[in-house]
């Protein structure tokens, strides 16, 4: 049985570029790095930089991190202020900054939960919507 996500692993052209952004500019935390990739550790979350070849999405998957209200507004004012490229404007429910990252891999920054965005989706259903 499946308890959760283990690790999320994205490919990276340039290790040093994406090091920092991920570490610097996110701030995950760096514990292991070698000549083709990392390992990074935001909260409990496992996250690797490989390097390869690169090819993002040019669909709607991404990848969103959490954040609090409270640190929302002066995060995502600091992301914007270094010049982070936005690839989508927030529609749905609760805060949310979407950005790429050097490699142009989707992410969102976003303060919410699953409970409230059921509890929004009960005010305004999407067409066809089923409630489990």
């Amino acid at each position: 049985m499946l308890n959760g996500i283990n690790h999320i692993t994205v490919a990276v052209k340039d290790l040093d570029t994406s090091f920092d952004f991920y570490v610097d500019l996110l701030g995950m935390t760096p514990k292991a790095r070698w000549d083709r990739g990392a390992y990074l550790q935001l909260g409990t979350l496992w996250f690797c930089l490989s390097l390869d070849e690169s090819m993002p999405s040019k669909d709607y998957s991404h990848i969103a991190f959490d954040i609090t209200l409270q640190n929302f507004s002066t995060y995502s004012a600091k992301l914007l202020s270094l010049g982070v490229k936005i690839w989508k404007k927030n529609k749905s429910e609760g805060d949310s900054l979407y950005i790429l990252d050097p490699d142009n891999h989707k992410l969102e920054i976003h303060a919410g939960n699953l409970v409230d965005r059921l509890n929004s989706l009960k005010l305004t259903p999407y067409n066809g919507l089923q409630l489990f």
